[in-house]
């Protein structure tokens, strides 16, 4: 397709729609401070905001995270619209996924934002009564998103072959060419395999994790000095969007190193640096996260599971679950509590505890842990354990830091990247179940023609379309603001909130346009449906996360 910004007559395309989206922004812009306002004269108390007031009106709060994403989202559509026009690069496409999404977002911001199925954010909730929408949003909400604009959109990807939303993200050519690179690995490599290891429940296999080190993956970011290639966020959102558009469990495995790494570059001595990093980087060892325990949840500063110190080293006594590619792994980043009188998260500690990896017949060979799998619905490729430790023994010098009461606080430095990460798996999860939805509605014939001729499916897949560069475009500023050194948790939340929305809905209607063989577990959407829905609960579930970017726009 041309990209010569010229659109055809028969186009359903508003004229002028960059003038008309750049229009609208403002009025969209003002609703939302005005939203915050309200919300933070709903939840101040004594001249400051309160957390049991920010608790009690916990539905409002989360409708201004929601109507702050939709903001944030629509500005990022927008920038990635006018950098295209710049370039000479905003054809037809690019001005029906704008438009679109525009015409959408609009509505369902003055007319109910979806926070999940059965859950609306409306104007209302905060308390505002907006007037009429502007001329250049209500044109938007009227012709934006049309039938004939979804149709028209549905044409143009599939003259591109099912990837509406690949060849104008507004990347540069560097990033594009790394995109390239995984997005074969994946076609060849992971996407034939996949299936089989969820139907079987089975690891992904070491020859997977062998050629990933080979080609980089686990040293993506982690700086030249110590071994890696030292590439930027975006880099490794690209990396993690193509892997995981081919499996969810494969886009995670580079996760794991890059947050363990983190975790060391942020809060580890010089010494621990030069030791583990290297190895992280080449994939010679693998990172765990052992954080969680049962019964705490997203409450990491009530955890009881406890160090005690040992002469030099510390001893471990207690439980942890839901720990990901457990029995495989040579160390696991693990968050205890040291100070045993304290009750919060300050007395919590950060240690790169070493352990054996496991085979199939002896998952967990280390001396002072046992372990059991969690039975899982999707994300199987890398299981998920329940681990005890009963006198399990650290080194003295593996405290991350060397210093006690940190663990929490270096924690916390990593979850910009691991949210940030999460939005990009959710993107290649998304775009996954665009493409064999996609597929399946051009194969399959209904009365005596193809489903995707139907407008009912065609809206769907166009929707998706959207909806995954709306998410693409907040994920890639996210990083980009990561990669400028600017802080970046506002926005990596945002990414992580919308993006693991889009991903169920997306899996969900592919399963839909497949009717019910998508029922069936032999089609592939059926396991990208299960992959999906993990998405909206790990890294903080998206109530967890509402309530997080709420308090961080009041702050």
């Amino acid at each position: 397709m041309a990209h010569d910004g010229a659109m055809p007559a028969d186009t359903p395309i508003l004229a002028d729609v960059l003038g008309l989206t750049a229009a609208a922004l403002p009025e969209v812009e003002a609703l939302f401070e005005q939203g915050r306002e309200s919300l933070r004269a709903m939840v101040t108390r004594d001249g400051r905001v309160s957390s049991a007031a920010l608790e009690e009106h916990q539905f409002a709060a989360h409708c201004l995270s929601w109507l702050a994403t939709y903001t944030q989202a629509l500005q990022q559509m927008q920038a990635w619209a006018e950098r295209l026009q710049a370039d000479g690069k905003f054809g037809t496409m690019e001005a029906l996924l704008l438009q679109i999404a525009f015409g959408e977002y609009l509505s369902q911001i003055y007319g109910g934002i979806p926070m999940s199925q059965g859950e609306m954010a409306r104007l209302q909730d905060l308390r505002l009564t907006p007037d009429a929408p502007g001329a250049a949003a209500g044109c938007l909400m009227a012709q934006g998103n049309t039938p004939a604009a979804r149709m028209a959109l549905v044409g143009a990807m599939r003259d591109n072959h099912g990837r509406a939303t690949f060849g104008t993200t507004g990347l540069d050519d560097e990033l594009e060419m790394i995109r390239e690179t995984f997005r074969r690995f994946a076609d060849d490599e992971v996407m034939p395999h996949a299936h089989g290891w969820h139907l079987r429940d089975e690891l992904i296999p070491m020859e997977i994790i062998e050629k990933l080190a080979e080609m980089g993956v686990f040293g993506l970011t982690i700086p030249e000095a110590f071994g890696g290639f030292g590439l930027s966020k975006a880099s490794m959102v690209v990396v993690s969007e193509e892997l995981s558009r081919g499996y969810i469990g494969v886009g995670s495995l580079a996760t794991r190193s890059e947050i363990a790494a983190e975790l060391i570059l942020c809060g580890g001595t010089d010494a621990q640096k030069a030791a583990w990093l290297p190895k992280l980087a080449s994939g010679e060892i693998l990172p765990t996260a052992v954080f969680t325990e049962p019964n705490t949840g997203s409450d990491l500063g009530a955890l009881r599971t406890r160090a005690v110190k040992d002469g030099d080293d510390w001893t471990v006594t207690g439980n942890k679950t839901w720990i990901t590619h457990a029995a495989r792994t040579h160390v696991m980043t693990m968050l205890v509590r040291t100070d045993p009188a304290s009750s919060d998260y300050k007395g919590l500690s950060m240690f790169l505890a070493e352990k054996t990896p496991g085979t199939d017949a002896e998952p967990f060979p280390t001396a002072g842990m046992t372990g059991g799998e969690i039975e899982v619905l999707g994300y199987r490729g890398m299981k998920e354990y329940e681990l005890a430790f009963d006198g399990f023994k650290i080194k003295g010098e593996n405290l991350l830091g060397g210093v006690e009461g940190q663990g929490f606080k270096q924690l916390m430095q990593t979850f910009e990247s691991a949210r940030i990460q999460t939005g990009a798996r959710a993107i290649g999860v998304a775009q996954s179940a665009l493409e064999v939805g996609m597929k399946y509605a051009e194969d399959r014939k209904q009365f005596g023609k193809a489903l995707i001729e139907f407008p009912r499916i065609a809206g769907k897949l166009a929707m998706m379309a959207v909806e995954i560069m709306v998410a693409r475009q907040l994920t890639y500023f996210s990083a980009w603001q990561k990669d400028h050194d600017k802080r970046c948790d506002l926005e990596a939340g945002m990414a992580k909130l919308l993006g693991a929305r889009v991903a169920w809905a997306c899996a969900d209607n592919a399963l839909q346009i497949h009717g019910g063989n998508g029922f069936a577990l032999e089609y592939q959407i059926s396991r990208i449906l299960c992959d999906a829905r993990i998405l909206n609960i790990f890294e903080g579930a998206a109530e967890i996360q509402a309530q997080v970017i709420a308090r961080r726009l009041l702050d």
